[in-house]
């Protein structure tokens, strides 16, 4: 729906098609119109009715759709899921990445330890390079966090005026690249972090939601990855983290009972029947004969 007259996209695109001359335009030339056209969706001028907080974005794989964004941080001591966000689409990841930062401080604040104490949030932030740049670097160094993200090429840089911001940058880059702890912690960003997306949104399969409303998808988002971090409890304590993965180890103790059984069995088989002697010193062993009658 278009914010300022109301009108639909439908109707919008039938108003300019009659304007080029076409006055009865079929869909067929409504979509050819629409594709010449360039800046065709802006979230300025158009918004959803039934869904505000969607927002007209572009997809990794070209499309353009109204979607939301989410985003995760992750523990790589642990692999646990420790802040969920859930915000406007269009929005680049240098402008939602403090907002998942500072939820998952937040939600850390508020876990203790196994004597009641709480635990000490970690002062190292690992990300991509889609959440570098200079603002993003210093804002991290002035809340005392040791950066790790990877900095896109961008070529020579003027820092007039800009003292605080260059050295922050590079610091970063001199983590990022001449450390081996640097190098290590970008990679088990990549399995990780990763990981959690592939769990809730491609297997998990919430890549396409019918929730409306950034509150009730995140809720959803929330029950989702809350057992995510249930299976890695539970394959702390037990060794087996999915219902697969127990379904496998169920199947293979059964195989194994039954492998015993079946070999216990073969043992008796073989075994020969004792009776004591008549002193009942020692047993003695009884032979089997088969006898056969003639007539």
């Amino acid at each position: 729906m278009h914010r300022e007259t109301g009108e639909g996209y439908q109707e919008f695109l039938t108003q300019l098609a009659q304007a080029s001359g076409i006055e009865s335009p079929t869909r067929a030339d409504l979509a050819r119109l629409d594709r010449k056209r360039k800046k065709k969706g802006s979230n300025d001028d158009w918004t959803s009715p039934a869904d505000p907080d969607a927002k007209i974005t572009k997809m990794k794989d070209g499309r353009t759709h109204l979607a939301h964004k989410a985003e995760h941080a992750v523990d790589l001591d642990t692999g646990a899921i420790v802040g969920v966000t859930v915000q406007d689409a269009h929005l680049g990841d240098t402008t939602t990445m403090t907002k998942t930062l500072a939820d998952a401080v937040m939600q850390l604040a508020q876990v203790t330890d196994e004597h009641g104490d709480p635990v000490q949030v970690a002062e190292e932030v690992v990300a991509d390079k889609g959440c570098h740049s200079r603002a993003v670097v210093l804002e991290l160094n002035q809340h005392g966090f040791r950066s790790y993200i990877s900095e896109p090429d961008r070529g020579a840089q003027s820092w007039d005026d800009q003292e605080s911001a260059r050295a922050a940058v590079y610091a970063n880059r001199r983590r990022r690249i001449r450390r081996p702890r640097g190098l290590r912690l970008l990679r088990r960003r990549g399995e990780l972090l990763e990981r959690t997306f592939a769990h809730a949104y491609e297997t998990g399969g919430m890549r396409r939601t019918h929730l409306r409303g950034h509150d009730n998808i995140l809720k959803r988002a929330l029950i989702h990855l809350s057992g995510f971090n249930l299976g890695l409890v539970m394959r702390h304590l037990t060794g087996v983290g999915t219902p697969r993965g127990l379904q496998g180890r169920l199947a293979a103790v059964i195989a194994w009972l039954v492998g015993l059984w079946r070999s216990l069995i073969a043992i008796e088989g073989t075994r020969q029947p004792s009776v004591p002697d008549v002193d009942g010193s020692r047993p003695a062993l009884v032979k089997r004969r088969r006898y056969s009658t003639a007539d």
